[in-house]
């Protein structure tokens, strides 16, 4: 999935309740489209809350949870998100955007993993 933040972010700027990042996605078949979220809540080190304002989903509501553990943190995600179009939209989903959103998030522990290790290997 194609996935491109527009906003200008500065690298060291701090992520707040009420902050609006905007983005280039292409969920399905190269098509371009704009995808604007909001971050509605927000604890340092804890959590953070992201939800659409303007984009492909019906709704998309996404939450990343922190823990530290013993020799390091776990990450935690909750998503609940919406297909517009009815059941078009569910025929969709059940065929090409769940596996996508699957991916996104395989693609993201691999990096997570490879920025910063295997958990597993290190409690060992």
């Amino acid at each position: 999935m194609g996935f491109e933040v527009t906003s200008k972010l500065e690298r060291a700027s701090c992520m707040y309740a009420g902050m609006i990042i905007t983005y280039k996605v292409s969920p399905l078949f190269g098509l371009k489209l704009n995808w604007v979220t909001e971050i509605t809540h927000m604890v340092e080190g804890k959590y953070f809350v992201d939800e659409q304002r303007f984009g492909p989903y019906q709704f998309w509501h996404h939450e990343h949870h922190f823990k530290e553990i013993n020799g390091g943190v776990e990450m935690r995600d909750l998503l609940t998100y919406g297909m517009p179009f009815g059941v078009l939209g569910k025929g969709v989903n059940g065929l090409l955007v769940a596996k996508k959103i699957q991916q996104i998030f395989k693609f993201r522990t691999e990096k997570i993993t490879e920025m910063f290790g295997d958990y597993k290997s290190l409690a060992t």
